[in-house]
C-alpha cells in the first residue's frame, strides 16, 4: 500500500460517521480512530510505511534559509480565524508557540486545524482568509526561534 492510498484511507474516515477502522493486507495492518478533534491517528504500520508515513508528514514544513514554510496537508478552504468576523489565529510579527494553531483547513466539511510544529515568528501569511488551498500548497513563513 502506497503512502497516497494511506491518506485516502484517512481521508474516509475522518468524513464518515465511523469512530474507527481496521484493514489488514498481507503483512500491512492499519487501524484508525478519530479523536475528538475528528482527526485521525495512524496506530499500526509496518515499518517501511510508518517511515513513509513520518516523511510525508514531515513534508508539510520545508526550511529554507532562515524561514521555513508551513504548507497545507490537504485541499480545501483556508481561514485565518475559528469564527466568521473572528480575530484571525495569527498575524505577521506574532510570536508563536509549538502546537500553536495558525489556520484551519475546511475539507470535506471537516475543519482541520493547522498547528505550528516549532516556536518563532510569523514572517508572511501566503493564503488569504477563504481562499483554497492544495495539497502542498504555502500558507505561512515563520523565523524560527534560536
Amino acid at each position: 500500500m502506497e503512502i497516497k492510498d494511506i491518506l485516502t484511507l484517512i481521508d474516509a474516515v475522518s468524513a464518515s460517521n465511523l469512530t474507527s477502522f481496521c484493514y489488514e493486507e498481507g503483512e500491512t495492518k492499519l487501524s484508525f480512530e478519530k479523536a475528538e478533534k475528528q482527526t485521525v491517528k495512524i496506530s499500526n504500520m509496518n515499518s517501511e510505511e510508518m517511515v513513509a508515513a513520518r516523511a510525508a508528514e514531515e513534508s508539510f514544513v520545508s526550511c529554507d534559509q532562515n524561514l521555513c514554510t508551513i504548507t497545507s496537508p490537504m485541499v480545501g478552504t483556508f481561514y485565518m480565524s475559528g469564527s466568521e468576523g473572528g480575530e484571525p489565529f495569527v498575524s505577521v510579527g506574532d510570536h508563536i508557540k509549538a502546537g500553536q494553531v495558525v489556520g484551519i483547513v475546511e475539507a470535506m466539511k471537516l475543519m482541520n486545524e493547522i498547528e505550528s510544529p516549532y516556536d518563532g515568528v510569523v514572517e508572511q501569511i501566503l493564503i488569504k482568509n477563504k481562499e483554497m488551498v492544495g495539497f502542498g500548497d504555502d500558507i505561512i513563513k515563520i523565523r524560527p526561534a534560536r
